[in-house]
């Protein structure tokens, strides 16, 4: 009898992520949304260097698509959430090779919707990324270690100053 030995869905995820978005630099659209003093934060599997990366929402930019665009739709997809788009803050360069993404980070004001965990409409339904969508606060966030979370918080000491940084953040 042959038994068969499936790869770890992790495993699974991380190839599809390489598949998707690997080897080619991708410009991403991100939010920072706050309810009093906690942000909004989405955790993924399959991205960075460990099985779980917490970072605002936000994704890819399509062919054709403003900055502004991308972020609504990227929000109402992995958070559920009707946004308007405030102030561009930063821009952030995610390199974790085969990973090369431009990172243009918004200010983003909820105007309806429901919280929910969402879906990445370009992965399958078997290797789903998106795990959880919370509020947190800067204290929690700075508890995990630094390649859990995004690496904009390595330049934070608060929730105050994610909202202070400015230019470009190199990587």
């Amino acid at each position: 009898m042959t038994q068969v030995v499936s790869e770890p869905v992790v495993d699974l995820t991380r190839q599809e992520v390489l598949k998707l978005y690997g080897n080619r630099l991708r410009l991403r659209v991100c939010g920072l949304y706050c309810d009093g003093d906690r942000l909004l934060m989405v955790r993924h599997r399959g991205i960075g260097l460990t099985d779980t990366f917490w970072c605002p929402p936000g994704g890819g930019a399509q062919f054709g698509e403003t900055a502004p665009d991308a972020l609504i739709r990227e929000f109402a997809e992995e958070t559920g959430l009707e946004v308007e788009i405030g102030d561009m803050l930063f821009v952030n360069e995610f390199m974790q090779p085969p990973l090369h993404a431009m990172e243009l980070f918004f200010v983003v004001h909820v105007t309806g919707g429901t919280l929910r965990q969402g879906v990445d409409p370009e992965m399958g339904a078997d290797e789903q990324i998106i795990e959880e969508v919370r509020f947190m606060s800067f204290d929690e966030i700075k508890r995990y270690p630094p390649e859990e979370v995004h690496a904009l918080f390595r330049h934070c000491q608060s929730l105050d100053d994610v909202f202070r940084l400015r230019g470009y953040l190199q990587p």
